[in-house]
């Protein structure tokens, strides 16, 4: 169990995202990095596609009531966790009891916690996922706010660890890959160029549902009127304004602007964690050429880690309970020596303290 003593609002559980009732009007939602929340579960052993936290530069403080192993993983944060200070890309044990408190650093918008087992609230739809347009999903449907309690899914128990995670080998504002869309062509020719050559600034207005761009007005002649027509994420719409907006993990299914490109999969959780202010360029992708670049760079990323990360071994409880207590005595005598870290090399998988007073 987890629960929320203090919270920023936009705080949601997400997984990989309701898949398969586009048609039924149901969007998408899930997690808008889905490649940060995959290695997430990934270092953590988790099977695919399993929920945590999604943290929308938020200040949040979080008790552990039972021992577990969390990952943090997105937009650079700072993280707390009894006398230890972490970063983003760290993997570490939580003893039941010990209260975690996260703020965002400047890079980046979404920053994600995984925890062994996951965030174990009920399936609805074939995904756990909060979808904040119908108020359902996630927790109760919403936002978390204090004094909410997260149930956490079952999980082995593992000996104490802190060990880093390669980030993705993402370059931040490299220019996003969109395929031309339906009224593209409507486009006037000075138009086409200044939406390939921008620059595109990303206005205050973009959360979960869509980012507003700001730049050289596209003027489009002779596009026929349109009906409402089905949308998903990463389709870019022209307003009457001329303005760009990118429709994001929490896009509605259908709309009635422009359609004049789409940013294509592989760079969209990229696309996500652009900060407001931000300047990005777009770059010409045809369909047919695009499908080979979801093997690449996130994807090949991801099959890394689940080669070169494995979970600790595994301990009982009540060597973890005797851990936690010394690790609670060390803190009083105000020791900052006290971690305590598994021998990798010991073939046994025994633990020592990096303490010698205790006489452990």
């Amino acid at each position: 169990m987890i629960e929320v003593l203090a919270t920023t609002p936009h705080v949601t559980v997400q997984d990989h995202g309701r898949l398969g009732h586009l048609s039924e009007g149901v969007p998408r939602a899930g997690a808008a990095d889905l490649a940060a929340l995959a290695a997430g579960n990934i270092v953590l052993g988790n099977p695919e596609g399993l929920a945590g936290i999604e943290l929308p530069r938020a200040v949040i403080s979080l008790r552990f009531h039972r021992h577990t192993s969390i990952a943090l993983t997105g937009a650079s944060m700072i993280a707390g966790l009894g006398d230890r200070c972490v970063d983003s890309w760290t993997t570490l044990s939580v003893f039941a009891g010990q209260v975690l408190e996260i703020e965002p650093r400047p890079g980046g918008t979404y920053s994600y916690l995984t925890v062994a087992g996951g965030i174990d609230v009920p399936l609805v739809l074939g995904s756990r996922s909060t979808q904040l347009r119908g108020s359902f999903g996630g927790h109760m449907g919403r936002p978390l706010k204090i004094g909410d309690r997260l149930p956490v899914g079952a999980a082995p128990l593992r000996f104490p660890f802190c060990c880093p995670i390669q980030p993705p080998p993402r370059v931040g504002l490299a220019p996003f890959r969109v395929i031309p869309a339906a009224e593209y062509a409507y486009l006037d020719p000075e138009s086409r160029a200044d939406f390939w050559n921008g620059p595109w600034r990303v206005t205050a207005q973009c959360n979960r549902a869509g980012h507003r761009l700001e730049g050289p007005v596209l003027t489009m002649k002779g596009v026929p009127e349109l009906r409402s027509h089905g949308i998903v994420p990463g389709i870019v719409q022209l307003p009457n304004g001329g303005q760009p907006v990118v429709q994001m993990c929490d896009a509605a299914t259908m709309g009635g602007y422009p359609k004049i490109g789409t940013i294509i999969d592989p760079d969209l959780g990229r696309f996500a964690q652009i900060s407001p202010g931000s300047i990005v360029r777009f770059m010409h992708c045809e369909a047919s050429t695009s499908e080979g670049t979801a093997s690449t760079s996130d994807t090949d990323w991801l099959a890394s880690l689940a080669e070169t990360h494995t979970p600790g071994p595994e301990a009982d409880a009540a060597t973890l309970d005797l851990l936690a207590a010394v690790s609670r005595l060390s803190a009083c005598a105000g020791d900052s020596a006290s971690e305590f870290a598994i021998s990798r090399k010991a073939p046994d998988h025994t633990f020592r303290l990096r303490r010698d007073v205790w006489g452990i």
